[in-house]
């Protein structure tokens, strides 16, 4: 797939504010401080359409971006959740999970996990909320670049395998560097050949009384 054109198109404080649900949507979501904002900006080649920074909790409402006037890439506030409040904390969640439930034109979560560390609770229970809700979701490990191969690939491997322990079904991953654009080609086909399915289903022959 070619990125020829991604907007910012509108920040909402909850689901209701999101835009009209016609095309299939993609959301982005992970701890902290993972590198979200800069896995958008690779993936859409733009290097200042998401916004960035060095502190966790940065983004704090869901950020949609269209691509290709074809389909939407969302940025979502991290569920490690950066030194806030417990009403600020509750909002979030609350708005995550509105979001994560009730928009119906999402095709699949992208969960970003750090590539530089073994497997984390807080990263596995958030897959399983997904799992309770019917969610579908795939694994991108991040930050590739901020250690070895090996390292990224033992730990993404421990991931896989710790998921295995209570999944039957393991969805795809992918291992991504935001400053190499390593996995940008592979996601950009993957949610290519989504885009494909999602038209089909979205196909209905109107009746005509015949």
């Amino acid at each position: 797939m070619e990125i020829k054109t991604a907007k910012y198109v509108i920040s909402s404080p909850n689901v209701d504010g999101c835009p009209k649900p016609d095309m299939p949507e993609y959301a982005f979501i992970g701890r902290s401080n993972v590198g979200k904002s800069s896995l958008i900006n690779m993936l859409t080649n733009q290097s200042k359409l998401a916004k960035t920074s060095n502190t966790p909790g940065k983004t704090q409402l869901i950020n949609h971006f269209l691509v290709n006037y074809s389909f939407y890439i969302v940025d979502l506030p991290g569920y490690g959740f950066a030194k806030v409040s417990q009403n600020t904390r509750a909002t979030w969640e609350k708005m995550i999970a509105g979001y994560l439930q009730r928009r119906t034109n999402l095709v699949t979560v992208f969960v970003l996990i750090d590539s530089r560390h073994e497997p984390q609770n807080i990263d596995l229970a958030f897959l399983r909320k997904l799992g309770a809700w019917g969610i579908p979701f795939n694994v991108i490990f991040t930050k590739a670049d901020k250690s070895t191969q090996r390292e990224a690939a033992k730990n993404a491997k421990s991931f896989i395998e710790a998921m295995k322990k209570e999944w039957e079904f393991i969805p795809r991953s992918f291992i991504t560097s935001a400053v190499k654009f390593l996995g940008r080609k592979e996601i950009l086909a993957y949610i290519d050949e989504m885009n494909k399915d999602f038209k089909l289903e979205e196909i209905v022959v109107p009746d005509e009384g015949k």
